[in-house]
């Protein structure tokens, strides 16, 4: 018996260690569900002034009625609350309020038929709805299911036209009625908004996407959401993938980003793993490589290459002095990211070849050397795009042949750095500006973002901004489906 114990405890741990830590986590806090919690007031208000309800046929003694057209005219929510529910997602309620309403009447009393209008009120009205959210098989988030409980304390009408004192008695009787209807038809309302509407709100949301031609990247959920009474966070595989081979992915042995503030309404959380992969993925697609040579040569870099190969050009062959020198750099390697509290670093190892071009032939090498740099890296945010700004640190070269020629080029070292600074990290920084979105719902963006590092990941604080309003949000994300259904 000790021994069955003793193994399955072994293979929690050992289930607990192999579990995949997350290359980017997201919490969101109080702050940020108050924020959210106008949007959600307007938005249900709007769902329930669109309720239908059925016709209502029947008769009391010599009265026959029917009751239909009915419009739901004003929702005075007197109290509305969105907050976090622990271990299952979003709890809305309303309390005490009120609603409005109006529908038309057809009633029939002996000989005499009389049609009106009735104003109504449903007073005391109650909703509890509580949003359970989970991962998809996909790996995104969504509603799964809706907890509703709607109350209705009384209904008050009011007749209108010619016999409208006449019909007050029945309205003990057609409040019961509708107060029943009304009641009915507030949690299915409640579930569509949810289920549905706000449901295809989470699909835009991006999961596995194109981020360009070369690469993409995973957002996949590693796990359900984790509520407390403070924060719901998410744990996102935060993991890029080269297009052409998406099997080929760098595996993660990063640390996971511990975010342990709620003064913000939104932090996120991304360790060094989520830049390596990219960095890996850029790496495999071939990007990482240049040829500079032609217009694109420095005059002065070329001047000075032209001057320390001289000699081997003159030992090769003398003709070879005039046709052009080229300098081809490719990386070795994956570059590797490095986080601390002082702020982030990229090192990069690359094979400089210079070669001279007579035209008609093959490139003549003339030396091979390495390079190796250090760039530091400044990551910002603006609306949901992440982006990355280069600098270059540390710089240094040496010969693969022999440390004799590693002496010799000692005077190239400032020129290459140059050269680098002006001609290779601006290309760099234009391409890496334009930036990689987060895993956040269209319409809602990033403001006021601080950026801070720790060991081995940084987190992001900011507040949220609504760029459109939820409404418009959901109806641009039905049009979009529907378009593209065509």
């Amino acid at each position: 018996m000790a021994s069955c114990t003793v193994s399955i405890l072994f293979l929690l741990i050992v289930a607990m260690s192999a579990a995949e830590p997350p290359g980017c986590k997201i919490r969101i806090t109080n702050r940020g569900l108050e924020m959210l919690k106008y949007e959600t007031q307007k938005f249900v208000v709007e769902e329930l002034s669109n309720i239908t309800m059925p016709e209502m046929k029947g008769n009391e003694g010599r009265f026959e009625y029917t009751i239909n057209e009915v419009k739901i005219n004003e929702l005075n929510l007197t109290y509305a609350d969105l907050a976090f529910q622990p271990g299952l997602g979003l709890l809305f309620e309303v309390q005490n309020s009120s609603i409005a309403l109006s529908f038309q009447r057809r009633i029939l009393y002996w000989f005499f038929y009389d049609t009106g209008a009735i104003n109504a009120s449903a007073e005391g009205v109650n909703i509890h709805t509580v949003l359970h959210m989970t991962k998809d098989d996909l790996g995104r988030l969504k509603i799964s299911n809706i907890t509703c409980d709607a109350s209705i304390g009384k209904m008050k009408m009011k007749f209108t036209g010619t016999l409208g004192r006449v019909y007050d008695f029945l309205a003990t009787f057609l409040t019961t009625g509708m107060r029943f209807l009304l009641n009915q038809q507030i949690c299915p309302a409640m579930n569509h908004a949810g289920l549905v509407l706000i449901n295809s709100l989470l699909e835009t949301i991006p999961v596995r996407t194109e981020v360009d031609k070369y690469v993409g990247i995973d957002y996949s959920l590693l796990s359900d959401p984790v509520v407390t009474s403070r924060s719901l966070d998410m744990d996102f595989r935060g993991m890029f993938f080269e297009l052409g081979n998406e099997n080929n992915t760098l595996v993660n042995y990063a640390v996971n980003p511990i975010v342990r503030e709620y003064d913000r309404m939104v932090y996120l959380g991304l360790s060094e793993y989520f830049f390596d992969s990219g960095l890996y993925s850029y790496y495999k697609a071939g990007i990482f490589q240049m040829n500079i040579a032609n217009e694109r040569m420095p005059k002065d870099l070329e001047m000075l290459l032209r001057t320390t190969y001289f000699g081997t050009i003159m030992m090769m062959n003398p003709a070879l002095v005039e046709y052009p020198i080229s300098l081809r750099l490719e990386l070795n390697s994956a570059p590797k990211t490095t986080i601390k509290t002082s702020g982030a670093t990229v090192a990069v190892t690359a094979i400089a070849t210079v070669m001279v071009l007579p035209p008609g032939t093959a490139p003549v090498q003339l030396s091979s050397m390495t390079m190796e740099a250090k760039f530091n890296a400044k990551v910002s945010m603006k609306g949901k795009r992440l982006a990355v700004l280069a600098d270059l640190r540390r710089f240094k070269i040496f010969s693969n042949q022999s440390a004799l020629e590693s002496l010799a080029l000692i005077p190239l070292q400032g020129p290459l750095k140059t050269m680098l600074q002006i001609s290779i990290v601006p290309i760099i920084n234009n391409w890496t500006k334009r930036g990689v979105s987060i895993p956040l719902a269209d319409g809602l963006d990033f403001v006021e973002e601080v950026v801070e590092y720790h060991n081995g990941y940084l987190i992001i604080g900011a507040n949220l901004h609504f760029s459109k309003g939820l409404r418009e949000m959901i109806e641009r994300k039905i049009q979009t489906d529907a378009e593209n259904a065509i």
